[in-house]
């Protein structure tokens, strides 16, 4: 059953700090609230009960682990039926270099964010993999070649208090 959820100026605050910095410990989140350690671990124990948090994540730094290619890559299928959309979608859950999915409007039915080692390892990748799901009727790659933001920090709304949880 949902229910409304108020998110007042301290958890706003809250979820604004730790989606900058995660490893904050409790004592010093408290500090920069303004409460207490307990209050505070109260209200971020609530906004993770509630799936306000829905994880933490280390952000990994992808030219020091080997990934130098960054791509989307605009899909359209052969078919707009359900069976079609549910085999790209199965197809692409075992691709592990297809890092996000998301089905869109307009001339492409997906969108793929795709990180490979190098533009051999890329070519390999959409000739082996992609280009194999049957359903795949075009592609159209985009490689990334500069990143002026990359925030993972959502905009938290402060005039729409209220969230359906």
């Amino acid at each position: 059953m949902a229910h409304n959820l108020k998110l007042d100026k301290i958890d706003r605050k809250i979820l604004e700090i730790l989606q900058s910095n995660a490893k904050i410990t409790n004592a010093q989140l408290s500090k920069e609230i303004g409460l207490s350690p307990a209050p505070t671990l109260e209200r971020v124990k609530k906004l993770e009960t509630l799936n306000v948090i829905d994880s933490y994540h280390a952000k990994l730094n992808t030219a020091k682990i080997g990934l130098g290619i960054s791509t989307f890559v605009m899909i359209k299928l052969t078919g707009h039926d359900k069976g079609s959309i549910q085999t790209f979608i199965e197809a692409v859950n075992q691709i592990n270099e297809i890092i996000e999915c998301h089905h869109v409007t307009g001339t492409s039915d997906f969108i793929l964010r795709v990180i490979a080692k190098d533009i051999a390892s890329y070519q390999q990748l959409m000739l082996n993999k992609v280009n194999e799901i049957t359903v795949v009727d075009s592609l159209q790659s985009l490689v990334i070649l500069s990143t002026f933001k990359d925030s993972k920090s959502l905009p938290i709304p402060e005039e729409s208090d209220v969230v359906k949880v």
